[in-house]
């Protein structure tokens, strides 16, 4: 029998005093939170607010100095392997291999996501549909633009249909438009009961998470829904409310 946890199967994150150190920097400092499953959950903070460092100990990457984490079940600590075959990952640095074919970028993931060749076949052939991407299939990934690539990208990354995806600033850099019809791809993944953990830049996304928390210095210093936040910072936009908790911030590099 596994070591999953069983005490709230709703429960798909849950922190618990986790804390990563770096020497004498404490680059995570005590954070608490959890992620209710099929929830959009803003994770936010300024360059050097510890989000990267915590979204790596969640993704099964960096152990934890102290504290506990749990991700679809699994401990981030001693069942990394297993973290990391339930969760999809995205990063606005690398998703993609640009010298492979569309199709061929799809079956490489599915393979690596543990797949078999008839299941990523009847998959492959659905996403192409869903996407529009029929003419596309045979293309470098390389030669598309860039709003193709994104949408490509986060398919890719929840192709194997796990508990929770990792939005690691997945729209930088393209058009409002296009980030729109990217969120609409989010919207779908979690009425199918898929979790999504994004961090962003564009405060104007925030509003669209169920949740978000804020960081500064490595601590959690807000997490409430956006509406709330708003309310409870006196502020008309979630870029208000981020801009009145970054100004605490003394760090200046994450």
């Amino acid at each position: 029998m596994s070591n999953t946890i069983q005490h709230n199967t709703n429960k798909v994150i849950t922190a618990e005093h986790l804390t990563k150190k770096f020497g004498h920097f404490t680059a995570v400092d005590d954070i608490s939170f959890e992620v209710e499953r099929g929830e959009i959950f803003g994770f936010l903070g300024a360059n050097g607010a510890g989000k990267t460092t915590a979204m790596r100990m969640l993704c099964g990457l960096s152990i934890p100095t102290s504290g506990k984490g749990f991700v679809a079940g699994y401990d981030i600590g001693s069942q990394t392997e297993l973290v990391k075959r339930n969760i999809g990952y995205m990063s606005q640095k690398f998703s993609l291999y640009d010298d492979l074919k569309v199709w061929e970028n799809i079956e490489l993931f599915g393979g690596i996501y543990g797949m078999n060749d008839a299941e990523i076949k009847v998959k492959t052939d659905e996403l192409m549909k869903v996407l529009n991407f029929e003419n596309e299939r045979d293309k470098r990934v390389g030669s598309l633009p860039l709003g193709f690539k994104q949408k490509l990208a986060f398919s890719v990354s929840i192709f194997h249909s796990p508990q929770v995806v990792f939005l690691d600033e997945p729209t930088g850099g393209v058009d409002p438009i296009t980030r729109r019809q990217f969120w609409e791809l989010i919207y779908d993944a979690t009425s199918k009961g898929i979790t999504v953990f994004v961090t962003t830049h564009y405060m104007d996304e925030a509003e669209y998470c169920n949740r978000v928390s804020i960081m500064v210095d490595g601590k959690i210093e807000a997490l409430d829904s956006p509406k709330n936040l708003k309310t409870q910072f006196n502020a008309t936009s979630m870029e208000e409310v981020f801009q009145q908790l970054a100004r605490k911030s003394t760090r200046k590099a994450d």
